[in-house]
């Protein structure tokens, strides 16, 4: 495996990417859109951080015993950071969101991430992002907006701050996970990040929910598909990315996500798509392919 990239300065963006980093980058996500399926079909109800919980901490722990491999130095305080940016805290803010705001208003709001990281990496590293690159993140919102919303939305103050939040958290740990030095393979990478993001949720899980009732076969099989699918293998394919593809190509890939959980309630779960929803399912995907074109061409 490679080893996590990512240097203190900031790293240029490579002239030609590889379309095979960005379509098995593109997994992660697509898997991360189907477990919104497991969850609310199959796992017990009203448990969202114990959901959770057993999606990171086991796999971290099984990714971390699998390497044994230990940071060095200031890898420790990095990782701890970069655990609670891309998991622990951005988890309980994604799930304090889902409570409090439509499932399509919460996705919008975190179709932001993009923009954040092209905020960051002109602000912090001082690259200008390309004109491209710029409208075709806009053109995702504006297309998420376009397939996920409707004139019943509900604007609840505090989920959409929970949004805004989560979606500064990934972005930042995106961009932080491509800039920093960290010097381990990225099975490790993921795998001291997914233990630390499930550590900070052990608390909340413990004393927000219910304790779980007996579990049945399928339950137990939906929580092992979003442990080993929705967290260790989606996890290390995202990092994996995060380490060969610009940070902005990467969190526009993320949009991926809903677009997986749209296209997956309409075809299993006969969830009506008007015209104007695959119109914004359009969009978004071509706004996804443009900023990854654009990033391909060192733009």
């Amino acid at each position: 495996m490679s080893s996590s990239p990512s240097s203190s300065s900031a790293p240029s963006a490579s002239p030609a990417l590889s379309w095979r980093d960005i379509l098995l980058t593109a997994l992660a996500p697509a898997i991360w859109g189907s477990t919104y399926i497991v969850t609310s079909e199959l796992l017990p109800p009203d448990r969202p951080f114990t959901a959770a919980l057993i999606r990171v901490l086991p796999a971290g722990l099984l990714l971390v015993l699998f390497t044994r491999r230990l940071p060095v130095g200031s890898g420790w305080w990095r990782l701890l950071v970069l655990g609670a940016l891309n998991i622990g805290v951005f988890q309980a803010l994604l799930f304090v969101a889902a409570y409090r705001l439509p499932g399509g208003l919460a996705a919008v709001l975190g179709a932001v991430q993009p923009l954040l990281v092209m905020a960051l990496a002109w602000g912090v590293d001082g690259r200008v992002p390309a004109r491209l690159t710029l409208w075709a993140a806009v053109a995702g919102i504006a297309g998420m907006a376009v397939l996920l919303l409707s004139p019943q939305t509900v604007f609840e103050p505090v989920g959409m701050a929970a949004a805004l939040a989560g979606a500064v958290c990934m972005a930042a740990g995106t961009w932080l996970t491509r800039r920093w030095r960290v010097d381990l393979p990225v099975l490790a990478l993921t795998g001291w990040q997914l233990l630390f993001g499930g550590l900070m949720l052990l608390p909340l899980a413990w004393w927000v929910d219910a304790p779980l009732p007996a579990l049945s076969p399928t339950q137990m099989g939906a929580y092992a598909y979003l442990c080993l699918a929705g967290a260790l293998l989606a996890y290390v394919l995202w990092f994996r990315g995060i380490g060969r593809l610009p940070s902005v190509a990467v969190s526009s890939l993320g949009l991926l996500s809903p677009l997986t959980a749209v296209v997956l309630g309409w075809a299993l779960l006969s969830q009506s798509m008007t015209g104007m929803s695959f119109l914004g399912l359009l969009v978004v995907l071509a706004s996804v392919l443009a900023v990854q074109w654009s990033a391909s061409r060192g733009a």
